[in-house]
């Protein structure tokens, strides 16, 4: 495991918690707490599941990315792929954001 790739995860987790609503945020950091492992496991497992199957009602894609970030936590196989993966659509999100601002319009 790279401690480079546990920071890099470790700070798109922090930019995922600072979006969410304050109870959302409360679940993601308490989940990610060493103590957490027995229901971050199935709780990723049951992502990635319900992200296979997002072609049911209910079910989404967006589960699957979801599950596979939580179960990084775990594996560190996954780690970098993951940071590396989070990194790119952070930048593109950025590039995009960027594009939608009028000109002269700093963002803040």
């Amino acid at each position: 495991m790279s401690a480079d790739s546990q920071a890099d995860l470790d700070r798109h987790f922090d930019w995922i918690a600072d979006r969410l609503p304050e109870k959302g945020a409360r679940f993601v950091r308490w989940v990610r707490q060493p103590s957490s492992r027995w229901v971050r496991i199935p709780l990723a497992l049951l992502l990635v599941l319900g992200g296979i199957f997002s072609f049911l009602p209910v079910l989404g894609l967006w589960m699957l990315p979801l599950g596979l970030l939580l179960i990084a936590q775990d594996l560190p196989f996954l780690q970098r792929p993951l940071a590396d993966g989070l990194s790119w659509g952070e930048r593109k999100w950025m590039e995009w954001q960027n594009r939608r601002r009028p000109p002269g319009d700093s963002g803040k």
